[in-house]
């Protein structure tokens, strides 16, 4: 299983789109809690302007998929979507650097 980052930036003045699909998004996530493995909104200040989602999925098709099931995706929230395959090496999410683990 692979990862795949998604920074999806908002269409300007989303606040009312986000609104609107709320309920609906969170209950995707939660329904498919375990294709992420960190998803959460991109802030500047108190204004959210975006989503980053890590989809675990086999290849960058299914991981793409898996965005455009999500509710803020029909709704129209994200005006730009980048994907990247993400390889999570060093850091808190991994114990440390990975490459000094014996199971690395």
């Amino acid at each position: 299983m692979k990862l795949f980052a998604f920074c999806c930036r908002d269409v300007e003045d989303s606040a009312a789109l986000r609104e609107a699909a709320l309920a609906a998004h969170l209950a995707h996530v939660e329904a498919h809690i375990d294709d992420y493995a960190v998803a959460g909104p991109l802030k500047e200040g108190e204004r959210t302007v975006g989503s980053l989602l890590v989809i675990k999925a086999d290849n960058a098709g299914e991981a793409r998929a898996r965005l455009e099931a999500d509710p803020y995706f029909a709704a129209g929230v994200w005006a730009t979507i980048t994907c990247e395959e993400f390889r999570a090496v060093a850091g808190d999410w991994v114990g440390g650097a990975a490459w000094k683990r014996a199971d690395a």
